[in-house]
């Protein structure tokens, strides 16, 4: 028991000592370049700009730092604290059975933590995004929203939670691969269902009304047998003036979605080449390369779980006197992360390669200056700083830094 606490412990601190490191890095290689524009990009962005996209970035950087420690001290609260611990029993005073238990703690802690993360998320709305203009969320809509998840959590969380309580409980030894097997096919169902059924209740759907755009779109398309449901304008004005374009769905179900704030953005030659790039991520297969990973890991989640489950120094490590399935689940969701940390640059690496390959695919499609300059209004736009810290990205991004994927593209043959 106090091996495992130790250790965990020691994960625990390892995880927040390396993340403010990177975010105090980041934060200081941003400030150290913020009075001069690099050079690939002195003809396209104004200093001033690249100043507001530094300060952003460091006003981003605050807050990354003080969401982990956060972070960190509920999780030692909710574990050594005894948290977990009162709540099971206030939870097992009821006398109820131990799916319908289960499912009310598991249930109530979402809901708490919800709550708790309620103040990070206003601020990050009204203080951080207003302050450089891009908010344009309502307190009403915030409200709004919250209310919509809540009752999403309720229709499609809550059933899924007693399923998968149910399915550890009642499937016998080998539950861990029927409940990994449920949770894919949950997963899948979720990237089916999302465009048709999630989307439309927090967003409003147009289809595009730029006949010309259409029609360019639609030969794009056809060039490379690609079909899909519709293309769709979605109201982000809404909430930020961020822009960005995405696909969504799977099989029959898959759209294509751009923002109205991209649309006022680029020109129709530009938004071509951010939809070949798009499309690139599927005609290289990188959704599946995804799916298939995710399921990988979660399996050997899974499989972890189902040994760990059965370990009485397991609980005992963590701060929990009755063990029981649904406390098992709990303890392995809430502090895995804590052992997977360093994983993070491997997935970011991958991702990263991916846009790369999606990149070539665009280029090939649609003349790279194209994109590249797509890429740079987009960055300009969104206030997306050109001068990350090499470490920092090289651990967080999920996308090439900008002078490093913009020198990728010019590169390539025109």
């Amino acid at each position: 028991m106090i091996l495992f606490s130790c250790i965990f412990l020691a994960f625990l601190a390892l995880g927040l000592a390396v993340e403010c490191l990177l975010v105090r890095r980041h934060v200081a290689h941003v400030r150290a370049h913020r009075d001069a524009v690099p050079e690939a990009f002195r003809d396209s962005v104004k200093l001033d700009e690249h100043r507001k996209a530094a300060d952003y970035t460091v006003a981003k950087g605050r807050l990354a730092l003080a969401e982990p420690v956060v972070a960190t001290a509920l999780l030692l609260v909710w574990t050594f604290g005894g948290a977990l611990d009162r709540l099971d029993g206030a939870w097992r005073t009821a006398g109820w059975d131990p799916l319908w238990t289960g499912t009310a703690f598991i249930a109530s802690l979402v809901v708490i933590g919800a709550i708790l993360d309620l103040p990070l998320s206003l601020w990050r709305v009204f203080g951080l995004e207003q302050r450089f203009g891009f908010n344009r969320m309502t307190p009403r809509l915030f409200a709004t929203d919250l209310a919509k998840q809540f009752m999403l959590f309720l229709a499609i969380g809550v059933p899924m939670i007693v399923l998968v309580l149910w399915i550890m409980e009642a499937s016998g030894r080998y539950w861990w691969l029927y409940a990994w097997a449920t949770w894919l096919g949950f997963s899948l169902a979720m990237m089916w269902l999302y465009p048709a059924v999630i989307a439309p209740l927090f967003n409003k759907f147009r289809p595009l009304e730029d006949q010309a755009l259409h029609r360019r779109i639609e030969d794009l398309l056809a060039r490379n047998g690609f079909t899909s449901r519709g293309v769709f304008v979605m109201d982000g004005s809404a909430r930020s003036t961020h822009g960005n374009a995405y696909f969504a769905g799977m099989g029959a179900s898959k759209r294509i979605v751009f923002f109205d704030t991209l649309i006022g953005q680029l020109s129709h030659e530009e938004i071509e080449a951010v939809l070949a790039h798009e499309l690139g991520h599927f005609k290289r297969h990188h959704i599946r390369k995804r799916i298939a990973l995710m399921a990988a890991v979660m399996l050997a989640g899974f499989v972890l779980l189902g040994w760990l489950i059965d370990q009485p120094w397991f609980y005992d490590g963590l701060g929990v006197t009755h063990p029981s399935t649904y406390l098992g689940l709990t303890l392995f969701v809430l502090v895995s992360p804590a052992f997977t940390f360093l994983l993070q640059p491997v997935f970011s690496w991958i991702s990263r390669r991916h846009e790369f390959e999606a990149d070539d695919f665009a280029a090939a499609q649609a003349q790279a200056g194209h994109l590249i300059h797509a890429l740079v209004k987009l960055y300009r736009e969104n206030a997306n700083t050109l001068t990350p810290d090499p470490l920092y990205s090289a651990f967080h991004y999920s996308h090439p830094p900008a002078p490093i994927r913009i020198a990728h593209l010019s590169s390539r043959p025109a």
